[in-house]
């Protein structure tokens, strides 16, 4: 496109040897895959809002269908949600067939470099003291206290990879359930079926990532948001509640090997541990400063450091951020300066 661009001004008599890149979300991987190619085609890149190390809404979407709400919306943003929700697909069920052979979908995901550990099980358990004394019901459950056992946080270990947890397909916390990926049959006669289209499209997103390498063009400037407004997923809980003891002893060992039940209608997670104990997981809200999609994190260290200014910015949630008037001048005046600054 680029090359395309340069010769029609030139059958026009017109000068144009170098562009401007100008960068919206996961267009910031594309165009940095491209500087990278044609660095001399390019007189600077401006990124807005770029998902640098992926976004853990990625996951969430995929895994337990997108969100239809946030902490931090109004009546009215939630209201916007919900309705962004039903057309992206709210379940998993929805989403899982869109995206799991998308490599390009799968590039959104935090990538080896987003912050470890960034996935976390959490049982949440109310005990109610033995010493305490019974006043009837009423009173008996607002005696009970709600203690946090941490349970699992993924990637580390053997699967610091963030790609090698994405190709877990029979964990009950995976990403992918091949089962529920190809409802249309396309795969079903294809060798290897859809896991091995599934693995085909993460082996992909993988190796852009890696292609990357950390490369940004010489000349580049950026803005990410970074809002407690604009709530975020900079992690993904999961979190069961549960009274009383339990029939075993939860471990991590026991969770991460537990069985999938299956899913109730709103998307939790129903696992059984040591066939004893049945837990019933959900994700908890966005809770990190970000632009609503993605997270201040995701980037904000790795771009202080290589491009020649970076903006940490507040007021637009991800998909208005060109929209936002404060955005639209600040890249105009970007524009200029890297344009007053070619040779």
């Amino acid at each position: 496109r680029i090359v395309s661009i340069m010769d029609s001004w030139k059958k026009a008599k017109r000068r144009c040897d170098k562009v401007i890149l100008v960068t919206h979300s996961m267009g910031g991987l594309v165009a940095r895959a491209c500087a990278k190619r044609i660095p001399d085609r390019i007189a600077g890149v401006i990124h807005g809002v770029m998902p640098v190390f992926g976004a853990p809404a990625a996951y969430r979407r995929i895994a337990y269908g997108t969100e239809s709400m946030s902490p931090s919306n109004n009546a009215f943003e939630n209201l916007v949600a919900h309705g962004l929700a039903k057309v992206l697909g709210r379940t998993t069920q929805k989403t899982t067939p869109v995206l799991a052979t998308s490599p390009g979908a799968l590039e959104l995901l935090p990538n080896r470099n987003y912050p470890q550990p960034w996935l976390h099980v959490r049982v949440l358990k109310s005990i109610r003291p033995a010493a305490a004394p019974s006043y009837g019901v009423k009173d008996d459950a607002l005696r009970y206290k709600t203690v946090a056992h941490e349970v699992l946080h993924l990637p580390n270990g053997k699967v610091a990879n963030p790609y090698d947890l994405y190709r877990d397909m029979n964990s009950w916390y995976r990403l992918f359930d091949p089962a529920l990926a190809d409802p249309a049959g396309k795969y079903r006669k294809v060798k290897g079926g859809v896991i091995e289209a599934i693995e085909s499209a993460i082996d992909t997103a993988e190796k852009f990532h890696d292609s990357l390498d950390g490369f940004y063009h010489p000349n580049t400037y950026a803005f990410y948001g970074d809002d407690r407004d604009k709530l975020s997923f900079g992690q993904i809980s999961l979190v069961a509640h549960q009274q009383g003891a339990s029939a075993t002893p939860l471990t991590a060992a026991n969770i991460a090997a537990a069985r999938l039940l299956g899913r109730t209608a709103s998307g939790q997670r129903r696992i059984l541990v040591e066939e004893k104990t049945q837990l019933q997981f959900e994700p908890e809200p966005q809770e990190a400063r970000g632009d609503g999609t993605v997270p201040h994190q995701s980037g904000e260290a790795d771009l202080a450091k290589k491009v020649k200014r970076v903006f940490a910015t507040q007021g637009f949630d991800h998909q208005g951020s060109y929209n936002n008037n404060e955005m639209v001048m600040l890249t105009l005046r970007l524009i200029v300066k890297i344009a007053q600054e070619t040779p």
